[in-house]
């Protein structure tokens, strides 16, 4: 598992880290039952406290990306699909927040906004 963390990215190094290791288990190159690396390990890996990783594993466990076995470690959960679908639903929200945020600066109309995003949609389908 290659994890790659800015220190200039103005994102929690906890949250880049979940957010890559949830990209990787959706695109399946994580395995459902997959062991992770220990919280030490990938802390000492690096160069992190055991903090951050551990903050790291308790949102992608809450999420339902995550389990852990006593003794053990954590491992990749099957895939949820419904949990999948809302996560993306989230990060699609988020994208079109910001871009009626940006309409509004622009003074675009909602129906012009409209338009344009199926117009976009057209051209993906072609």
């Amino acid at each position: 598992m290659e994890l790659i963390i800015r220190n200039t990215a103005g994102q929690p190094i906890y949250d880049q880290i979940s957010q890559q290791i949830k990209a990787q288990i959706i695109s399946g190159q994580l395995s459902p039952g997959e062991a992770l690396p220990s919280i030490r390990a990938l802390a000492k890996d690096l160069k992190i406290s055991v903090i951050t990783t551990k903050r790291a594993y308790d949102e992608l466990e809450a999420q339902g990306f995550l389990y852990t076995v006593a003794g053990k470690g954590c491992f990749v959960a099957e895939k949820d699909l419904n949990i999948i679908r809302e996560q993306r639903l989230r990060e699609l929200e988020g994208h079109l927040s910001a871009a009626a945020e940006l309409a509004r600066a622009c003074g675009v109309t909602p129906a012009e906004l409209q338009e344009m995003l199926r117009i976009l949609l057209e051209e993906e389908s072609l």
